[in-house]
């Protein structure tokens, strides 16, 4: 019957020709060098007959200690160990590489997918009332001379931030617990982000035990600017 090739039959007709090859034509070319061989040595009786039927792969090993010598076929399984030694020692490098390899290609999915959720899930989509506005506002508040509002714009930019991380698909019961999943390939600003909410801290737990100065507020702002602007929340 004819017809187009196709790649499964192609992939059938090469295991086929490798089969017949290892099975069959293989042993049957060493029965027939040994038989020959015997026969220059008058022996009468040839040591296995043709053969009819391919080998199994667990009959190998016997045809092989029939067909040659004893002192042959020890060297030959000798032989066969060193191979393998010698085989598992080449592969384990390239077995450690290939695991890498697909851990990294796994990192990359993950992170892929990070991406491709966090672009689903916008910030006008998180019901984020005007981004911009606030980020405004807590600008406002930063250049103002009230320390009062210096904690309400450090409180507010750590808000943001909160939500920022939940646009990117971190999630945990804090900031913190969020910001650890963070690996820094993916968020080149992280030390800023975790050197502004430590802040935030003190402002919170400590209040106004905590001095401020508004060279300090400045300067947090511009660590929770710089994490905002990686990821575009702010214009």
């Amino acid at each position: 019957m004819g017809g187009e090739p196709t790649l499964g039959n192609s992939f059938t007709s090469i295991v086929h020709f490798l089969g017949d090859s290892i099975f069959t034509w293989v042993p049957k070319v060493l029965s027939t060098v040994v038989n020959t061989a015997n026969s220059t040595i008058a022996t009468t009786t040839p040591i296995l007959g043709p053969l009819e039927e391919p080998l199994r792969a667990e009959d190998v090993p016997g045809f092989l200690q029939n067909v040659t010598a004893p002192g042959l076929y020890d060297s030959f399984v000798q032989g066969w160990y060193v191979f393998v030694l010698i085989s598992l020692s080449i592969s384990i490098p390239f077995l450690a590489i290939a695991l890498y390899c697909m851990i990294r290609v796994y990192l990359l999915r993950r992170h892929e997918k990070r991406i491709f959720e966090a672009s689903k899930h916008t910030v006008a989509e998180k019901d984020i009332p005007k981004t911009q506005l606030r980020w405004s506002r807590v600008m406002e508040q930063a250049r103002g001379n009230s320390e009062q509002g210096w904690r309400l714009a450090i409180l507010e930019a750590d808000i943001m931030l909160s939500e920022l991380l939940d646009t990117q698909g971190y999630k945990g019961e804090t900031i913190a617990d969020k910001m650890k999943q963070v690996e820094r390939g993916d968020f080149n600003t992280i030390d800023a982000a975790w050197e502004a909410h430590k802040v935030r801290n003190k402002v919170a737990h400590e209040g106004t035990a905590h001095t401020l100065t508004q060279r300090e507020v400045r300067r947090v702002i511009g660590l929770y600017e710089k994490v905002f602007r990686e990821f575009h929340y702010i214009g």
